[in-house]
């Protein structure tokens, strides 16, 4: 039987990590992509050497291993560079999240990826959950948690996809505008649901 996969999604400060946290309280394997982002570019792999045969070693630090402001600042200041290292890292980190699923041991797997709809991987999972928050909260999390000015992060907020658009793409929504008990008892709930799903996948 192949691993029921949930996708995880959420916007900055939503609480992706809080609700991810819970479901892996439960025992359930959570796959971040975020984390397979860095794997696949660790010293040694494919992602390094090809990242490297492109843009030169000064893309690399003095460990040899990816420097990575070096290269925000280069695909910052150029949209064809990003597109160049998207079309390289999104396969691997997809076929690397696929390579863990199939070890996974839960009765399903938590895929946590923040843009799940922009990037396609919603395609890939069986369901997916959105943790939804007020845009107002969202701001004043990240703003307290980063150290950033509220306008720093309307602008992430404004590069990502919209609200309604995620809210009508999601197969589930946890709403986290509550408190963490109100959270936990919605994150029990969900799990109980993915079980009973997975049972009879």
């Amino acid at each position: 039987m192949s691993q029921m996969i949930i996708g995880l999604t959420g916007g900055i400060g939503s609480g992706k990590t809080t609700v991810a946290n819970m479901f892996a309280s439960f025992g359930i394997d959570l796959i971040d992509a975020d984390i397979v982002a860095r794997e696949v570019v660790d010293v040694g792999t494919a992602g390094l050497k090809a990242i490297t045969a492109h843009f030169g070693a000064d893309i690399l630090d003095d460990s040899g291993a990816l420097n990575r402001s070096c290269l925000r600042e280069l695909i910052f200041s150029e949209p064809e560079q990003r597109l160049w290292l998207n079309s390289l890292l999104h396969p691997l980190i997809r076929e690397e999240m696929l390579k863990q699923t199939n070890t996974a041991t839960s009765s399903y797997v938590i895929w946590v990826v923040p843009l799940l709809f922009e990037n396609g991987l919603d395609s890939l999972v069986n369901r997916s959950l959105l943790v939804d928050v007020d845009p107002s909260q969202q701001i004043a999390r990240t703003a307290a948690r980063d150290q950033v000015t509220n306008e720093q992060v309307q602008n992430i907020i404004n590069s990502q996809m919209a609200r309604a658009d995620k809210l009508k793409m999601a197969d589930d929504v946890i709403n986290n505008n509550q408190d963490v008990v109100a959270l936990k008892a919605r994150v029990a709930a969900l799990h109980q649901h993915y079980l009973t799903l997975a049972s009879k996948a």
